[in-house]
């Protein structure tokens, strides 16, 4: 861990927005746990205030940062150096202030996707799997997923482009030579098909943070797949697919999965996931 004069070190999440974000609840019950005198704080950072923000990082007090929506791919010119798995990905959800005060980019989101999975009793080898979106938390799944031996990976997103080139950067990267990728928009009419197929639905979208949005309409869930969504409440989508018969997982293991990973990158100590994950029943 950083050793320097400050009594107290800084992390917290930064992203746009971070109101709703569960992270200081865990992150602050594990530095209490381990007797670590840290603090970790929500840090909303409109995309105008990322650069100002990142290089504040750079400063002795700080052990580093979580990044969120919608910077974790934005993030990453403003680092020194990335870890393979976050150069492979192309998106960073973890910086570690280095004792130089350079700053290095991670991605724990990917090894918590398969994890989480794992511990739902889902194994994606030779899976088929539709992924919704690809911003950085898609973009962790795929890779993942990829690497995970998944047979088939069908991404969907409202823009055609960032679907097909995500695709593409993934089929350069992965040693899943057996693996066949499928770029669609979501009103394609191949998508009821993919899905007919797919045994996990993984929404990688925003959609679900906020009211009762929903980025599949609920006929077309596949009553037979697992259905993933990454945002860590029940959301519509999730009620949706338990009222048609799908096993539901939200993304509440994840977070505590992936939060681990960077507290044990900031302070070199193993996180205590059990403390981390209680800490989230009593969050605002």
């Amino acid at each position: 861990m950083n050793s320097n004069s400050h009594s107290v070190l800084l992390a917290g999440v930064i992203g746009d927005p971070v109101a709703h974000s569960r992270s200081p609840a865990m992150h602050n019950a594990a530095f209490a746990h381990l007797g670590i005198a840290a603090r970790y704080e929500r840090w909303h950072t409109p995309a105008a205030e990322l650069p100002a923000r990142v290089a504040a990082l750079r400063g002795a007090e700080y052990l580093g940062a979580n990044v969120t929506l919608p910077h974790k791919i934005a993030v990453i010119e403003l680092l020194d150096r990335l870890s393979p798995l976050a150069e492979q990905i192309g998106a960073v959800n973890t910086i570690v202030r280095e004792e130089s005060g350079a700053l290095a980019g991670y991605n724990t989101d990917a090894p918590a996707v398969v994890g989480t999975l794992r511990g739902a009793g889902f194994e994606p080898s030779g899976a088929s799997v539709v992924i919704l979106g690809a911003s950085g938390a898609a973009r962790a799944a795929v890779f993942a997923l990829a690497e995970a031996g998944a047979a088939q990976i069908t991404l969907v997103n409202r823009t055609l482009e960032r679907a097909e080139q995500l695709a593409a950067d993934v089929l350069a990267a992965t040693d899943n030579e057996a693996l066949r990728l499928h770029a669609l928009q979501l009103d394609d009419p191949d998508l009821a098909e993919a899905l007919a197929e797919a045994g996990l639905l993984v929404n990688a979208t925003s959609l679900g943070w906020h009211g009762d949005e929903t980025p599949l309409p609920a006929d077309l869930i596949p009553p037979g797949a697992l259905v993933f969504d990454m945002v860590y409440r029940q959301t519509r989508l999730l009620r949706d697919a338990a009222a048609r018969g799908a096993r539901t997982l939200d993304g509440l293991d994840m977070l505590v999965r992936q939060a681990g990973l960077a507290f044990e990158l900031w302070t070199g100590r193993e996180a205590p996931l059990d403390v981390m994950r209680d800490a989230l029943g009593s969050a605002d």
